[in-house]
């Protein structure tokens, strides 16, 4: 019998999101050695099981959001009558607190702390901490993605039981089939200028309002992939700057769709300006591809991700000036992008692969079923 993972997660793909790509990649490549499954919310209000490339998913049903936040009633039920010899909650995830308190299953847990949350002092305090604080006094480990993850506030008490296991990606995902190739192609073909890519939700703390700002005076045009509540906010910056017509607002779009824009892109920009940009996924697909990447130095994983002058250029977030320098230093130098884009690459093979990533967790996972005394046997890891 092999080990029984449970990820308890927000979301799970087709969904899409920076956490939900993890836990897909992380089910994903942990069912080559155990049995995993997820346990999710439902964006309508049914709940249904299917099986996404092998991987059970349950998506339980919500009746209403408050604000971000999906309602689940009965998620502390489902939690309750899991079966597993691991689970790991990916929080931020209030629904998934929540539920934990209410069901506290007995179940050996590991909490993947993705993010810190931001919010008002005294709501946190009072609507949000006390139910981290009791998920991360139970937890036997708590996992974050790069080592400055382990130096915020909230996880300050319990930082003896922190592991740094690097977010990875299954890089093959990224390499364009000829229907890609072909699209990319025609991409290029009409570009008028260089090309620059955004992709993420249209919220405040992405910066896109700062990179809409550094446009003016650039020669480069750009693409902005995602949706979210400041679209609208966006799109009238756009047209009171000038730059409307050197951007572009694509919404969501396929995968094969932006797999040709992460290529077709001659540098992609993660220009946000909160430390609840806590990684950033889409520098990693961005890196997978061979771009050069623009972020900002937030004191989070960001920056340890996109190493300033080897796989693209770091500057001070919020900062207009600096971001369009940095922008027009890649615009200028075309031998300058493809060398850190190349570097950046090599970086990704190297260090941030799903296979790496699962590697550790089932070491992590072994651990903790041996203190646990589970008579459970780890089958030999398979190449899938």
């Amino acid at each position: 019998m092999s080990l029984r993972i449970l990820h308890l997660g927000k979301y799970y793909p087709p969904s899409r999101g920076g956490i939900e790509s993890v836990v897909e990649s992380l089910c994903r490549g942990e069912s080559t050695w155990g049995q995993t499954q997820a346990l999710v919310l439902s964006e309508n209000g049914s709940t249904s099981v299917d099986v996404r490339d092998g991987v059970p998913v349950r998506r339980v049903g919500s009746v209403a959001r408050i604000g971000a936040v999906s309602m689940a009633p009965s998620l502390p039920l489902w939690l309750s009558r899991a079966e597993a010899d691991v689970m790991v909650l990916h929080e931020p995830n209030p629904m998934a607190l929540v539920a934990y308190v209410l069901a506290r299953p007995r179940i050996p847990l590991v909490v993947w702390y993705h993010s810190e949350v931001i919010r008002a002092e005294w709501k946190y305090r009072l609507f949000y901490q006390p139910f981290l604080d009791f998920a991360l006094r139970r937890a036997t480990r708590i996992v974050v993605a790069s080592p400055p993850l382990t130096e915020v506030r909230a996880l300050a008490p319990y930082r003896s039981k922190c592991v740094v296991v690097p977010f990875g990606l299954h890089v093959e995902k990224y390499v364009p089939d000829a229907a890609v190739t072909q699209r990319i192609e025609v991409l290029r073909q009409f570009a008028r200028r260089p090309a620059l890519l955004f992709v993420g939700r249209l919220v405040d703390y992405k910066g896109v309002d700062v990179l809409l700002k550094a446009l003016p005076g650039l020669e480069a045009d750009l693409a902005i992939v995602g949706d979210g509540p400041r679209r609208a906010r966006l799109e009238a910056l756009a047209r009171e700057l000038g730059v409307v017509e050197q951007v572009q607002f694509l919404g969501e779009v396929s995968s094969d769709e932006l797999l040709a824009r992460y290529h077709a892109c001659d540098a992609f920009v993660l220009p946000s300006v909160t430390r609840q940009e806590a990684f950033g996924m889409v520098q990693l697909e961005a890196m997978a591809c061979g771009r050069p990447v623009v972020s900002t130095d937030l004191g989070t994983g960001v920056a340890w991700v996109n190493h300033h002058g080897q796989t693209g250029l770091v500057v001070t977030p919020g900062d207009v000036e600096d971001l369009r320098g940095a922008l027009a230093r890649l615009i200028a130098d075309e031998e300058l992008r493809r060398r850190l884009g190349a570097q950046g690459r090599a970086r990704v093979l190297n260090h941030f692969t799903a296979e790496r990533m699962c590697s550790a967790t089932r070491s992590l996972y072994l651990d903790i079923a041996r203190a646990a005394s589970y008579p459970t046997r780890i089958e030999p890891a398979r190449v899938a």
